[in-house]
């Protein structure tokens, strides 16, 4: 096709205009078009992939549910902040619409920004944080340690993100001797959540996995929204192997961050809290062996001095003799206790004879040796103290001093 056919179909009057303009022109004019048409308007959106420079310059995205816009908020205007500006909330921004004519992008420059309220997102996030707290789910009991050494680490991310270059990197940097299970996945998108739970679902039914990560690179809060979910949250809440959470940057706290047994701050802080590094846990063990080798020695020397002084005291030297002077104690004390019993057992004996005397003086039958006698009824053996306990008829008793005979009452004297 040549050139005369590929404008055939222009107009006459389209042909004979000549006036070519550049992409710099052409920007120009589509920047003082903007400039002039959308100069000091007011829009509502939600921040979203704020990033902060060392310029002190702030950039971010305006959007709503169907559309967005780049912003930049300068310096001068950014020090007049009185709030923290975040991902997720809405603000009401006012300022100029222009282009940035190196990219050719249209974008609003802010030049007052102020709090509207937060974002779905936000809301949502919110939202489960409250009720998954209530359940007990972030519980700092139900959390589990992380092994010092583990032998297998398993990692649950996505194969194509920085992220598991930064975990792989500190983990063969700190302790090459460790084995490494990838177990890749979406980080983001629809899907992304099922597949991380159904990944940490999985890892839990091999037994040789002492440690797991999940995670993923820095990102806006609809990148990291994946972890946000309920479903990665209950997956790790169940998982009985620990996991370590290291989801976006340290200002980024997710869900699986606070369900997680142990949180890191960035990927890269997940490799270091995965594993020692060797060569400190190498100095420590030979300084904990130097350690042992002092304490056996300075025990042994200790105890070695012990048995010196043991083998050289009298004790060892005449082994009886202490056993000698026990029996001669215990012979003396023999002596005292038989002294003792049988001074006790006269002093008794002579105590038990005056009781005798004592009793053998107020003896009815003493009575009876001086011609005495003791009636009673022959009934009951009861001493007769006056006639009128008998009538005629009453047989009685009578005990003299020697022996005793059985009369009948013939007559009662008054």
């Amino acid at each position: 096709m040549n050139r005369n056919t590929a404008f055939s179909f222009l107009s006459d009057e389209v042909k004979n205009q000549k006036s070519i303009l550049t992409v710099s022109e052409i920007t120009g004019k589509i920047r003082n078009s903007l400039e002039q048409g959308f100069s000091h308007v007011w829009i509502a959106g939600e921040v979203s992939n704020l990033k902060k420079p060392s310029s002190g310059h702030l950039y971010l995205t305006l959007k709503d549910e169907n559309s967005q816009i780049q912003a930049v908020i300068f310096k001068s205007a950014a020090n007049w902040i009185r709030f923290d500006l975040k991902d997720g909330i809405e603000v009401l921004v006012f300022g100029s619409v222009t282009v940035y004519e190196p990219r050719g992008q249209y974008q609003i420059i802010i030049e007052y920004i102020e709090p509207r309220g937060f974002g779905a997102l936000q809301q949502a996030f919110l939202k489960l944080k409250e009720r998954l707290g209530k359940e007990g789910l972030f519980d700092p009991d139900h959390k589990k340690p992380i092994p010092l050494l583990p032998k297998k680490i398993a990692i649950v991310t996505s194969l194509t993100g920085a992220a598991i270059r930064d975990i792989l990197n500190v983990i063969n940097r700190r302790f090459a001797r460790v084995e490494i299970l990838i177990y890749p996945v979406r980080v983001q998108g629809e899907g992304a959540a099922q597949e991380i739970a159904a990944a940490i679902a999985d890892l839990n039914t091999l037994a040789d996995i002492d440690v797991m990560i999940v995670g993923r690179g820095g990102g806006s809060l609809e990148d990291l929204w994946a972890f946000n979910e309920e479903v990665v949250a209950r997956s790790i809440y169940a998982s009985k192997i620990p996991v370590i959470s290291a989801v976006g940057h340290e200002i980024d706290v997710t869900i699986s961050d606070l369900v997680a047994d142990k949180r890191a701050l960035t990927p890269t802080e997940a490799g270091e809290l995965v594993v020692p590094r060797y060569d400190q846990l190498k100095d420590l063990l030979v300084k904990i062996k130097a350690r042992l080798i002092q304490s056996l020695y300075t025990k042994i020397k200790t105890s070695r001095t012990t048995l010196l002084r043991v083998e050289h005291s009298f004790p060892f030297k005449k082994p009886f003799d202490r056993i000698h002077r026990v029996q001669q104690i215990l012979d003396e004390k023999m002596q005292r206790l038989n002294l003792l019993c049988s001074h006790i057992v006269r002093l008794e004996k002579e105590r038990l004879t005056g009781f005798a005397n004592r009793l053998e003086s107020v003896s009815p039958l003493k009575v009876l040796k001086r011609g005495y006698s003791i009636t009673t009824a022959l009934h009951d053996d009861i001493p007769i103290k006056s006639s009128k306990e008998l009538s005629f008829g009453t047989k009685v008793k009578t005990r003299l001093s020697e022996g005793s005979f059985i009369s009948s009452v013939i007559e009662i004297a008054e």
